[in-house]
C-alpha cells in the first residue's frame, strides 16, 4: 500500500465460533488502515444496518492525549461488544450507540493505539493544532472513499481530552464548509463528556470537588490553588506537579475517575498516572476493564482481524501511549473561545458530565459553562429514565448541559443505559425526558 492511498475497507459479518467473538451474532464490523503522508491509522466503523446511510454518522474520540478510541470508546463504552474478564471473549452491550447511529472511531493522533508513522519523529511532535488538521484531512478522505455517507447527518463526540479534539475539529469543519460550498460536510453538531474545556476552570473545579468531597486536606487544597493557578494542565510546574502527587497520595487507593466504585489493584498506577485520559459495567461494575483490553488487543488473531500491519505493530499494544502524552507540543489553555464562535452558527452543542468523576468533575464543567454567560432557556431540573432520576439538565441559548447520576469519567461505561438515553435525545435535538405522570389503577 503506497502513501496517500486507502486500503480496501472490509465489512466482516461475524458468524463465528472463534473465542474472539460471540457465537451466532450478526454484526457489521469494519476496520481500515488509513494511510496519509506516510502515516497509518487504525479506523473502525460500526454501521447501523440494514440501511446504514439512512442513519446519522457519529465520529468518536477518546482523550489522553494518546488514548485509543477503539480500546475505550468502542470496547469499553459505546460499541456493540464488551470484553469478558478472560480478555479473550466478548459479550453483547445492550446499550450500544450503533443501534441508533453509524459510529466511526479513530486512533488519533499518530502513535495512539495501532496508529503509526514511517517517520518516528512524528510521534514526538503531536499537538492540538496538528491533530485537528490531520483529523480534518482524514475525514475528507473518508467521505471521498465512502460517498454514500456524505448526506448523512454528521456529529462528533468524545470525552476527556477529546474536549479539545472535538471542538477544534468542529471549528475546522465549519471553516471548511464556509470556503467549500459544493463539497461540504453535512455537519450538525457535537457533544463532549467530562471534557477538558478550560485550564483555569478545570483545575479550580477539580480542587473544589476533591476538597468538598473530603478527599484532600485543607492545606493541600490551599496549596493547589496557590501553586497551580492558571498553569497549563498538561505541563504543570514542578511545584504544582509535586502538589498533585501529594493530593493523589491523600486520595488513597480509590479510582479518581469514579470515586465510589471499586479499584483494580493491578492497574492503579497507570490510572493515577493518566491524569486526563479516559476509566471502566455489566450488571456488576468491573474495575479491571483496561486490563482485559490489554490482553484482548495484544492477541495476534485480534490484530489480524483489525488489519494491523505486522511490520509496524508495537512490541506491546497499550491503551494509552506515554510517548504521545509526554511529548505533546501544544495544548490550548481554553477552547471556550471556540464555543463562543460556533454556538451562533446554529450547531447542536451539548456537554454532559458524570457526577462521580474527580478528574474533570462536574464542578469544572459548570464553571466553564458559566464563563460563557449564555442566557438560560430552560432552568435546572431533573431528567428521568424509567421513572428514576437519571441526572440533571439545564438548557441555554445554543447549548444543553446534562449530568448523569452515578457516572464517572466514562459515562457510557458506568451508566450505559442512561448514556444511550442521552445520546438519543442529542441526536433528536430534544430535551432530556421528564417524569411521566403515573396512571393509578383503581384499587377496588
Amino acid at each position: 500500500m503506497t502513501n496517500c492511498e486507502w486500503s480496501q475497507l472490509l465489512f466482516l459479518c461475524i458468524l463465528t465460533s472463534t473465542p474472539l467473538f460471540l457465537n451466532n451474532i450478526n454484526v457489521a464490523f469494519a476496520t481500515d488502515p488509513f494511510v496519509e503522508q506516510e502515516k497509518d491509522r487504525i479506523v473502525s466503523a460500526l454501521p447501523d444496518h440494514p440501511d446504514p446511510t439512512s442513519k446519522p454518522l457519529l465520529l468518536w474520540f477518546n482523550g489522553g492525549p494518546g488514548c485509543s478510541s477503539i480500546a475505550y470508546g468502542e470496547a469499553e463504552e459505546i460499541g456493540p461488544f464488551r470484553i469478558n474478564t478472560d480478555g479473550k471473549t466478548l459479550y453483547l452491550n445492550p446499550y450500544s450507540w450503533n443501534q441508533v447511529a453509524n459510529i466511526l472511531y479513530i486512533d488519533s493522533p499518530v502513535g495512539t493505539g495501532f496508529s503509526y508513522s514511517n517517520n518516528p519523529s512524528d510521534i514526538l511532535n503531536n499537538g492540538d493544532k496538528r491533530t485537528a488538521d490531520e483529523n480534518l484531512i482524514f475525514l475528507l478522505k473518508w467521505f471521498t472513499r465512502f460517498p454514500q455517507y456524505k448526506k448523512s447527518d454528521f456529529f462528533i463526540s468524545g470525552e476527556s481530552y477529546a474536549g479539545h479534539y472535538v471542538s477544534q475539529l468542529s471549528q475546522l469543519i465549519v471553516k471548511y464548509n464556509s470556503a467549500t460550498k459544493q463539497d461540504s460536510i453535512n455537519f450538525k453538531g457535537y457533544m463532549v463528556g467530562n471534557a477538558l474545556l478550560d485550564d483555569f476552570h478545570d483545575q479550580l473545579g477539580m480542587f473544589q470537588f476533591m476538597w468538598s468531597s473530603g478527599m484532600i486536606s485543607d492545606r493541600t487544597f490551599k496549596l493547589l490553588n496557590l501553586l497551580c493557578d492558571f498553569q497549563p494542565v498538561e505541563h504543570p510546574s514542578k511545584s504544582c506537579d509535586k502538589m498533585w502527587d501529594i493530593a493523589f497520595d491523600e486520595l488513597g487507593n480509590i479510582d479518581p475517575y469514579s470515586i465510589f466504585t471499586a479499584t483494580c489493584h493491578t492497574n492503579d498506577n497507570q490510572r493515577v498516572k493518566r491524569k486526563h485520559s479516559a476509566g471502566r459495567l455489566r450488571s456488576v461494575y468491573d474495575p479491571c476493564t483496561e486490563k482485559h483490553s490489554s490482553i484482548y488487543f495484544n492477541q495476534p488473531e485480534v490484530q489480524r482481524i483489525l488489519h494491523v500491519d505486522p511490520n509496524h505493530k508495537p512490541e506491546k499494544w497499550q491503551t494509552c501511549s506515554d510517548v504521545v502524552f509526554t511529548n505533546w507540543k501544544d495544548s490550548a489553555r481554553t477552547v471556550l473561545d471556540i464555543y463562543r464562535e460556533l454556538i451562533p452558527t446554529g450547531l447542536r452543542v451539548w456537554i454532559f458530565s458524570g457526577n462521580t468523576d474527580a478528574i474533570i468533575p462536574i464542578t469544572s464543567t459548570r464553571y466553564s459553562i458559566n464563563a460563557l454567560k449564555l442566557p438560560t432557556v430552560s432552568p435546572w431540573r431533573a431528567w428521568y429514565d424509567d421513572g428514576e432520576v437519571g441526572g440533571w439538565t439545564q438548557e441555554y441559548t445554543g447549548l444543553t448541559f446534562v449530568t448523569v447520576r452515578g457516572a464517572g469519567h466514562e459515562v457510557p461505561l458506568h451508566r450505559p443505559k442512561l448514556a444511550l438515553t442521552l445520546f438519543k435525545s442529542f441526536l433528536a435535538g430534544t430535551s432530556m425526558p421528564t417524569l411521566e405522570p403515573l396512571t393509578l389503577a383503581a384499587s377496588y
